[in-house]
C-alpha cells in the first residue's frame, strides 16, 4: 500500500491544509481512539497529546482531542514537551498511546503529528498503513466541536525526574551551553542541567511561536558552537524543534554529530561490559569513518534505512542496545526506545565530567569528507529506473570503489530527493554529488540548496 499521510516521521505538512486541515486531524483522533479502545481491558483508555512550540500547535491539539473523545478515549495534555518525553510518560505512566503535534526540525510554517503505540514507540508500517485507511475513511464523516483540552503541568516535572533518575554523575560546576530551537526543550533543558549543578548558558530558548528552528538550533549548530567558545564552556548541545536529537561542540567549538557520540557511547559502554551484541546501529546515512572506527574497535556496524524506528526495529532484532542517526538522534535502548536529545546531552555531561574534554573523546573518530545535497523534486518514481540518474550513479559508484559511498533516497517528510556523497578526497565528493545531483533535478525538478 501507497501512504499518503504517513511519512519516516508520522504526518507533515501546513496548517489549514491538507493532511493538517481540521477534518483530517480529527478523523486522526478517531482512528488512533478507535484503534486503542479496541486494546482495553475495560478500563478508559487515555491517550497522552503534546506539543512544540509552533502558534498552530494549540489548534491542532483541539481538533485530535476532539476526535479522541468522539472515540471515547480520555485526551490528557502535557502541553509543550520534548517527543521523547511523550513517549516516556506514555509507559511510565500506562496511557493507552501517545501523540505529539510537531513538525521536528521543519519551520514554524510547517506542523505534524507523531504518534506512539502503549510501549512509548512509533506504530509499525502496516499499524499506520491501517491508521490511514481509517482515517480516510473518517474524514467523510462530519467533525464535533472541540474538546477542552486542559494542560497537566505536573506532566513535564516528572519526565524531568525520569531523566534525573537516569543521570549517572553530578554536573558540579560544569559549564555548558544549550541551544533549545526556541522549541520544546526551551524551558526544560535549562531546568535539567541547572537542577543538576551545571552552570548553564541558555541561547534561543524564548519561543514565540514563530522562530522555532529558525536559523538555530541543531540543524544550525554554529551559533552553539560559537557560544560555547565565546563563554569557554566544557561542551555545548543544540536541540532540535521538538528536542528528540542533540548535535554538540567541544570547547574548542568542534561540532560532534550523531555519529560522534554513538563513537563515544561504543566506547563507553564496551569498557563497561555492556554493549549488548558488540555491534552498533545506524543507517544508510552513517559516516564510514565511524563504521572503520568502530571495526578498529571490535565493534561491527549494521546499517538499516534512513529513520529511528527502523534502528529500534533492528536493535530489537539483534539484541542490541545503541544505534542512531548523524542528525543526532541516538537511542540508549536500555534506558529508552526512544531517541531524547535531553537525555544524549546529559550521557554526553557524564563522560566529559568524569574523562575529559569532548574533544579528546573522539580524536579516535575521522570521519570522511561528506556532503548532502538536496534537489526538490515533482515526484517521487524510483530513482534507480530514471536512466540519467542510474548512469550517474554507476559511474561513481565505479569512481569509487570501497574508498567512498552514495546513497540515494528521497526525503521522507518533504518533496526532496537527498544526494549523499562520501569519500577520502574532497574533491570526489564534490565532482560526484554535483554531477548526481544535476541529474536528478533535470529530470524531476530543480535543485533547493544544501
Amino acid at each position: 500500500m501507497t501512504r499518503e499521510l504517513f511519512g519516516t516521521d508520522g504526518i507533515r505538512g501546513v496548517p489549514g491544509c491538507f493532511p493538517l486541515d481540521d477534518a483530517t486531524v480529527y478523523a486522526v483522533g478517531l482512528a488512533l481512539g478507535e484503534l486503542v479502545g479496541r486494546r482495553g481491558d475495560g478500563a478508559e483508555p487515555r491517550v497522552l497529546i503534546g506539543r512544540d512550540t509552533r502558534e498552530s500547535g494549540p489548534h491542532l491539539a483541539l481538533r485530535l482531542a476532539a476526535g479522541l473523545r468522539a472515540a471515547g478515549v480520555v485526551p490528557v495534555s502535557a502541553g509543550v514537551l520534548p517527543t521523547p518525553g511523550v513517549a516516556a510518560l506514555v509507559r511510565a505512566k500506562g496511557f493507552a498511546a501517545g501523540a505529539v503535534i510537531s513538525a521536528s526540525h521543519n519551520p514554524f510554517t510547517d506542523n505534524g503529528i507523531k504518534v506512539f503505540s502503549e510501549r512509548g514507540t512509533k506504530f509499525p508500517d502496516e499499524t499506520e498503513e491501517r491508521l490511514e485507511a481509517e482515517i480516510a475513511r473518517h474524514r467523510r464523516a462530519p467533525a464535533t466541536g472541540a474538546a477542552a483540552l486542559d494542560t497537566d503541568p505536573a506532566l513535564a516535572a516528572e519526565y524531568l525526574d525520569l531523566l534525573r533518575a537516569r543521570a549517572g554523575a553530578k554536573l558540579d560546576g560544569l559549564s555548558v551551553v544549550l541551544d533549545c530551537a526556541n522549541g520544546a526543550a526551551s524551558g526544560l533543558a535549562p531546568e535539567l542541567f541547572v537542577s543538576l549543578g551545571a552552570r548553564v548558558t541558555a541561547i534561543n530558548a524564548a519561543p514565540d511561536g514563530r522562530n522555532i528552528n529558525a536559523g538555530c538550533g541543531s540543524l544550525h549548530p554554529q551559533g552553539m558552537s560559537r557560544a560555547v567558545v565565546g563563554c569557554g564552556a566544557a561542551f555545548g548541545a543544540a536541540f532540535d524543534g521538538d528536542a528528540d536529537r542533540a548535535i554538540f561542540a567541544a570547547a574548542s567549538g568542534k561540532l560532534v554529530d550523531g555519529d560522534g557520540v554513538l563513537y563515544m557511547a561504543a566506547r563507553a559502554l564496551r569498557a563497561s561490559g555492556k554493549l549488548a551484541g558488540n555491534l552498533v546501529v545506524g543507517t544508510t546515512m552513517t559516516n564510514l569513518g565511524l563504521e572503520r572506527a568502530l571495526a578498529g574497535e571490535g565493534i561491527g556496524l549494521v546499517r538499516v534505512p534512513v529513520g529511528d524506528r527502523y534502528v529500534l526495529e533492528e536493535l530489537v532484532r539483534r539484541g542490541g542496545n545503541l544505534g542512531g542517526e548523524p542528525s543526532g538522534h541516538v537511542i540508549f535502548l536500555d534506558d529508552s526506545p526512544a531517541g531524547d536529545g535531553l537525555a544524549t546531552a546529559l550521557k554526553v555531561a557524564e563522560w566529559v565530567a568524569r574523562q575529559g574534554p569532548l574533544e579528546n573523546l573522539v580524536a579516535g573518530l575521522a570521519c570522511y569528507p561528506q556532503k548532502i545535497v538536496n534537489v526538490r523534486v515533482r515526484s517521487k518514481p524510483p530513482l534507480d529506473s530514471l536512466p540519467a540518474v542510474a548512469h550517474a550513479a554507476r559511474e561513481a559508484r565505479s569512481a569509487l570503489g570501497d574508498r567512498g559511498r552514495i546513497v540515494l533516497r528521497y526525503s521522507g517528510t518533504e518533496s526532496l530527493a537527498r544526494v549523499m556523497v562520501e569519500a577520502e578526497r574532497e574533491e570526489d565528493v564534490e565532482r560526484w554529488s554535483g554531477t548526481i545531483a544535476r541529474a536528478i533535478e533535470e529530470t524531476l525538478g530543480r535543485q533547493s540548496g544544501h
